[in-house]
């Protein structure tokens, strides 16, 4: 570790905190209907999208008709993408002359992109079109992130109302998180890319010359407008196979740092949304921190992990000063390589910058453990904050049984109903993750996708559902995800981490919005403090780093174990 290298990540990480506070303040104004200064530009605009489709925006829904109108929109995404891409070959733009997706693969990708997970498993160059790359991946980048971004703030309504019946209006909150954050945001980060290098074309490939004078054909298409809003939206989705370690799509070390810059400002920003949302901006503060902890946590030790370099190279001579550099970009360097990682898996981004599958066993077990815990800190557009409020309602119940209080959240009571719902949301995932890898490990299906046998094997087949069922959408890349088991399971995966959790945050929200608002009192448990973080913190290692610690001292940590005692793994 170096001090450059350090350096290079406080840069990044203090330019996402400057600009998410005052995103923060804006995001709460353009969700709670109030004017902006880009109001005079798109309010118009705004109004036609509700005239158009029939929306009342001063009719607001119930959690219930909310959690109905999200869902019926996604299986309109699902079944329009799914379309698209199977008869690819007979729609416009597609000067690759690309044929339809295979049935399975088209049903993984459209999943993938309407839960905001963007797993691959085909090389967007020799795959897709440039109208299914726009019209079809790009747009529900944008949407299914704006879901996000909605779902959140039902459950901030959730807590800042009282007696109130609804939580609401989905296509207004659609509407609104599109229009005046994602696209505005996406615009202009997408011209800085664009003055960096990254290509924006209409054209399917140039033919170029060689060192060597060889002729070679390179494909490029509109690969910055999809490049920024998979960082905004916390996707992933990358427009080539190798996502943001490909020149075209992250050339240089500016345009790296702009990209981590991306996918973190968005989520830190809706926490402080959070803080103002409920008139009190040291909740939203608390809940950023601990997002911060956890996050220079995660870097700290994949930095670590991957700068003291490869043993087994180091015993025989190697020099280990360069760190181990396999998998990683030399115009990227350890430093950044190892917080992209931290905070493309701790976003649910997705998007890697180096292989997740050359780390050290402990820098690997980074991103891992990121989206076992369902990828929190600071996690995804919305997805965060609504992950970290689930946290925090645990939290306090167990505050509440320690001091023998009935437990306070933000002036709501918590109760038997809203307890029930929390643990539901937080059992979806191990259920999920450690029944899928366990099925995949004892069926020969399964095992016919892995390169590397062992251990590694192991945390291949659990990365891959923990990165499905936590909608990250990155992967170790020695699995090949492009057969019928993973497709088809990979794929339910996705659709339980995201649905089968945010309905009963939907239906908590509900419930929080109807009850009256409790006044704090001198026995009231302050949630704004240090000793709020700290038990944030202990419940994430209760909750996920134990339950899922017996699969990972199987994987990634009897590696490192192997590797130090300088055995092959």
């Amino acid at each position: 570790m170096t001090f450059v290298g350090w350096a290079q990540i406080a840069l990044v990480l203090a330019a996402v905190i400057a600009a998410a506070i005052p995103l923060g303040a804006y995001i709460t104004r353009v969700l709670g209907g109030e004017p902006t200064f880009l109001s005079p530009i798109l309010a118009p605009f705004e109004r036609v999208f509700y005239k158009l489709s029939g929306v009342d925006p001063a009719k607001e829904q119930s959690w219930l008709v909310y959690t109905m109108a999200m869902l019926a929109f996604s299986i309109v995404g699902f079944a329009s993408l799914y379309a698209m891409q199977r008869l690819q070959e007979y729609l416009p733009l597609n000067p690759q002359g690309f044929s339809g997706v295979p049935s399975d693969l088209a049903f993984n990708t459209s999943v993938s992109f309407v839960t905001n997970t963007n797993w691959q498993n085909y090389s967007g160059e020799s795959t897709m079109s440039h109208l299914t790359q726009m019209l079809g991946l790009t747009v529900h980048n944008f949407l299914s992130a704006a879901t996000g971004l909605s779902m959140a703030f039902v459950l901030v309504r959730g807590f800042s109302r009282a007696e109130s019946p609804t939580v609401g209006n989905f296509w207004v909150d659609m509407t609104r998180s599109t229009l005046y954050v994602l696209l505005p945001l996406s615009v202009v980060v997408a011209l800085v890319l664009v003055a960096l290098g990254v290509p924006q074309t209409l054209a399917g490939s140039v033919e170029v010359t060689t060192l060597e004078g060889t002729k070679q054909i390179i494909s490029i298409g509109p690969t910055a407008s999809q490049e920024t809003i998979k960082e905004l939206g916390t996707n992933g989705g990358g427009f080539f196979n190798a996502n943001s370690s490909h020149p075209f799509e992250n050339p240089n070390a500016w345009s790296n740092m702009l990209e981590i810059w991306a996918l973190l400002v968005v989520p830190f920003a809706t926490a402080f949304a959070l803080g103002r949302a409920v008139l009190d901006f040291r909740q939203g503060r608390a809940i950023a921190i601990t997002m911060g902890i956890v996050l220079v946590a995660g870097v700290f030790v994949a930095y670590w992990a991957e700068s003291a370099g490869n043993p087994l190279l180091t015993a025989i001579g190697v020099d280990p000063s360069p760190g181990n550099m396999e998998g990683k970009e030399v115009r990227f360097g350890v430093a950044t390589s190892a917080l992209f990682a931290a905070s493309t898996t701790g976003t649910s981004c997705g998007a890697v910058n180096a292989m997740h599958d050359s780390f050290m066993p402990l820098g690997g077990l980074v991103p891992i453990f990121n989206i076992l815990m369902g990828s929190v800190a600071p996690g995804g557009v919305g997805a965060g904050v609504y992950g970290f409020l689930v946290l925090a309602v645990i939290a306090v119940f167990v505050a509440g049984l320690m001091v023998g209080r009935t437990p306070e959240y933000l002036g709501k009571k918590i109760e038997t109903r809203e307890i029930k719902l929390a643990m539901l949301a937080v059992f979806i995932y191990p259920l999920t993750v450690l029944g899928f890898s366990a099925a995949s490990v004892m069926l020969q299906t399964g095992l016919n996708s892995l390169n590397n046998a062992g251990p590694h094997g192991l945390s291949e087949i659990l990365y891959a559902f923990a990165s499905a069922n936590d909608n990250n959408g990155s992967a170790f890349a020695g699995l090949n995800g492009n057969t019928l088991w993973y497709n088809s399971t990979l794929g339910i995966a996705m659709l339980l981490g995201r649905f089968a959790f945010v309905v009963p945050l939907l239906a908590m929200a509900g419930s929080f919005a109807a009850k009256k608002k409790v006044a704090a009192s001198s026995g009231t448990f302050p949630t704004d403090g240090p000793l709020f973080i700290g038990l944030l913190i202990g419940v994430i290692v209760i909750l996920y780093l134990l339950q899922y610690f017996p699969a990972l001292a199987l994987g990634p940590i009897v590696e490192h174990f192997l590797a130090d005692s300088g055995k092959v793994f």
